[in-house]
């Protein structure tokens, strides 16, 4: 089986568009981009962060996919800075006629749902320069909605996390309800309908294909979902539950269940998402903790500058009150309370004079007109399995402002206060290939910049890969390799190239 590079420029979103097995011609692929917005303090981000952590994962069966085996190409916008937009979001087509959706990319729950019509507090406009729709199912010929004797919603039931009417069962329809921290949150009913992508096959050629699956039609929404900042128009949950689109498309079999991103950590953004693995040499992986609704890891220690905090390693042991979760519907990152002193503490030891702290907000903040990389510390997460996640400044500090020629840093890891979490989000996942092999049960990453080209399999497990400018790969006997290019009008133009070569 062959390994599919893919390329995403740098803050551009594509979008496919090739019709047949057969697609092998160019097609142009208009640029798209988000514009800046305003900022929001982090304490702001905080409570934001604080809301979604409440968010429930639901676990239903999983509904027939309807699509050629191979690996799904999703275009990927928005960014990990507050200042530009503090979530990553991608497009999905729903229904017939197919409408897309803006949603954001959320590997802490698990179900997709969009806004749908005649939604009460429901966002018409969007700061993140991004044309809101509603789904209207009676609008979609495929659109069937799923009621209380379903099987798809006893699971649901009788884990108290679906509502039904006990007055008329049988048909009343099978609703949810997520409720967030400040008191805001969605409800809707669940509807089976048809999404749409560009998949890239295992005999390396595209098709634009369809499958039939399970999500959420919002109704309702309240609290901080109704403002229009950084509205869209819902949540695509990556989660391991069976309602999750992942486990819905690999339970037939058609799909790997595997999926990666490399979320792109500058300001203009952007970034790869595939259902597939990427494989790139150096990846490491740790196991994911099992038996938990989310994507747990066994952090071991934690490392600043080469030295080992002193901090007991049974504090990050998973329980139903600790743990490390990695979470990219989050914006920032939190540490569990007993470990965020010494983290702090060895973050101001390792300090030159140059630098001055302070602090702002209860943020703990810094002035300094020398370069980050040179000033601050690096930091290292260990895993088990010998795993480490080697963090670069930016990975745990925000750009607050400037004075002068000096430069106003905060540290945006919080302090998890009273619990014993710890959170990943994206301030940690940017600039890094995460693979979600959840066949295998493991998560992997790399340092990566994300504006260059990597390289995907059409099989979980593959672990040959093709390098750039590599026309071929050893055992194989033909491979596709894709290259987009920025032509003079502005216009991405995507070139498949088939190469044959006889064995």
């Amino acid at each position: 089986m062959s390994v599919i590079p893919l390329r995403l420029l740098a803050g551009l979103v594509t979008a496919l568009h090739l019709a047949g097995a057969g697609a092998g011609f160019p097609a142009k692929l208009t640029l798209e981009r988000a514009v800046p917005v305003r900022g929001a303090p982090l304490e702001h981000l905080r409570a934001r962060d604080g809301a979604r952590h409440g968010r429930l994962l639901l676990g239903s069966s999983s509904s027939p996919a309807t699509a050629a085996a191979g690996v799904v190409d999703f275009p990927v916008d928005g960014s990990a800075n507050p200042a530009i937009a503090g979530l990553y979001f991608t497009r999905v087509k729903l229904g017939n006629p197919a409408k897309e959706f803006y949603v954001q990319i959320d590997t802490g729950s698990d179900i997709l749902w969009v806004t749908c019509s005649s939604c009460t507090g429901c966002p018409t406009s969007s700061g993140l320069n991004i044309q809101l729709e509603f789904f209207d199912p009676v609008k979609s010929s495929t659109s069937t909605t799923i009621t209380c004797s379903d099987d798809r919603c006893s699971y649901a039931l009788q884990t108290g996390q679906a509502l039904c009417s006990s007055s008329d069962f049988s048909s009343s329809l099978c609703g949810y309800s997520f409720q967030y921290g400040d008191g805001s949150g969605t409800s809707g009913y669940y509807v089976s309908d048809m999404m749409y992508f560009d998949t890239v096959l295992e005999n390396e050629q595209t098709l634009n294909s369809s499958a039939t699956i399970v999500f959420g039609c919002s109704n309702s929404q309240s609290g901080d979902l109704t403002k229009s900042d950084r509205a869209i128009d819902g949540i695509f949950g990556f989660g391991q539950n069976d309602l999750s689109v992942i486990s819905q498309l690999s339970s037939a079999g058609n799909f790997p269940k595997v999926f990666s991103h490399c979320l792109r950590g500058s300001d203009s953004g952007g970034g790869i998402l595939v259902l597939g693995e990427i494989v790139e040499p150096g990846i490491v992986y740790t196991p994911l903790v099992k038996s938990q609704p989310h994507y747990n890891l066994n952090l071991e220690s934690l490392a600043v500058n080469g030295r080992e905090l002193a901090i007991d390693s049974s504090l990050f042991a998973t329980s139903n009150t600790q743990g490390t979760i990695v979470d990219s519907g989050t914006t920032l990152a939190y540490l569990a309370e007993k470990a965020y002193i010494p983290f702090i503490n060895a973050i101001l030891a390792s300090l030159p004079s140059s630098v001055h702290s302070f602090a702002l907000r209860d943020n703990v903040c810094f002035v300094t007109s020398d370069s980050v990389d040179e000033s601050f510390p690096s930091v290292t997460l260990k895993f088990v399995g010998g795993a480490s996640m080697l963090l670069n400044p930016e990975d745990y500090l925000l750009q607050q402002g400037s004075i002068d020629n000096s430069i106003i840093w905060c540290i945006g890891w919080q302090n998890n206060k009273g619990s014993g979490i710890t959170i990943l989000g994206d301030l940690v996942l940017k600039d890094k290939i995460f693979v979600y092999d959840l066949a295998n049960q493991r998560i992997g990453w790399m340092n990566y910049d994300c504006s260059q080209s990597v390289n995907v399999s059409t099989a979980s497990g593959k672990n040959e890969y093709l390098t750039a400018g590599q026309l071929d790969v050893s055992g194989s006997s033909d491979s596709v390799f894709s290259k987009l290019l920025l032509s003079s009008n502005n216009l991405l133009i995507l070139t498949y190239i088939l190469i044959i070569a006889s064995l």
